[in-house]
């Protein structure tokens, strides 16, 4: 099968965001009236993001999953992606799954594919998303503020405990562990909280490297400092895991990364309409602390003593 028989079988699909859809040399995209395009790319390479076990059908879930997350970050809607595919060679079986995974989440949140590439190499998969959100509207990095409260979604750890089960560090129940790979190998993009928050959060990012690191991206970007309960965080693990060090479990939520879920800044005077946006998008969030003037993030744990455990987060180059 040729490289064009490849894209025509597997990628092919009608488009009705773009004239062109997948084909030509270029895609054409045009935002509504009064919105700006949001765009994000992210590569996910074989053995560095994922395991060469993982299923293709939730691989395909993942590498776009992994996109949609940065435009629920920025509060955008989805609109098209792309999609650029280097495989080592042409495995139908492999390339039915991962299509399948890939186009099951772009239907749920009307996300079309309208072009890409394909080539021969080493197992990469680059996607780039397009989404549209109200000009002026866009969550961004840089609005938190003393007195903000620190919130995240849904639940943290668990793909840091999954992996830790690939390596053979510690041993989970198999119901536990099947919890946790499905949220490291198929993660849950929280599009329509990022919605939902426009207007009301001040800033937000997504937890890709670790919540630790990434909420340094907020304090560095909005000038501010705070403190974070590592207790409330920890809290958040979802997989059932007794017996388990406090310090490896803090590891997992704090620096663990792979969650893929939003945390972001509110004013304290917000928390209502916060509750209120994970109602309506089905979410759940959880107050983990607080932003302040004074630079740097100070870690405490439920009583309010400071935790001296040292967190850090994923470096691609470390």
């Amino acid at each position: 099968m040729g490289e064009f028989d490849l894209i025509t079988r597997y990628f092919k699909r009608p488009a009705t965001r773009s004239p062109l859809g997948v084909g030509d040399d270029c895609a054409l995209l045009a935002p509504a009236a009064g919105m700006q395009l949001a765009v994000s790319s992210d590569m996910l390479v074989e053995g560095r993001h994922f395991l060469s076990t993982v299923d293709p059908a939730r691989l395909g879930h993942k590498a776009l999953a992994v996109n949609l997350s940065d435009l629920a970050a920025c509060g955008a809607k989805p609109l098209a992606f792309t999609l650029a595919l280097a495989l080592p060679g042409v495995d139908e079986p492999w390339l039915e799954g991962f299509s399948r995974g890939l186009f099951a989440l772009a239907d749920a949140h009307g996300c079309e594919l309208v072009g890409g590439d394909t080539t021969r190499g080493p197992l990469n998969i680059c996607i780039t998303v397009f989404g549209e959100v109200p000009a002026g509207a866009a969550l961004l990095r840089s609005g938190a503020r003393a007195g903000d409260d620190i919130w995240v979604s849904g639940t943290l750890g668990d793909a840091r405990l999954a992996l830790e089960v690939f390596r053979g560090t510690i041993a989970l129940s198999a119901e536990a562990f099947e919890s946790t790979r499905m949220r490291m190998e198929q993660p849950t993009p929280r599009v329509a909280l990022g919605q939902a928050l426009r207007g009301i959060a001040s800033s937000a990012v997504d937890v890709s490297d670790g919540l630790i690191g990434d909420l340094g991206h907020i304090l560095g970007s909005s000038g501010v400092g705070a403190t974070l309960d590592a207790d409330a965080a920890t809290a958040l693990i979802g997989a059932e895991a007794p017996g388990l060090r406090t310090e490896l479990l803090r590891t997992c939520a704090l620096s663990g990364g792979d969650d893929y879920e939003l945390v972001f800044t509110a004013p304290a005077s917000a928390r209502d309409a916060v509750t209120q946006a994970g109602l309506n998008s089905a979410t759940r969030v959880t107050r983990i602390g607080r932003i302040e003037a004074d630079a740097g993030l100070r870690i405490v744990d439920a009583t309010g003593a400071p935790v001296s455990q040292r967190f850090g987060s994923f470096d691609h180059f470390v």
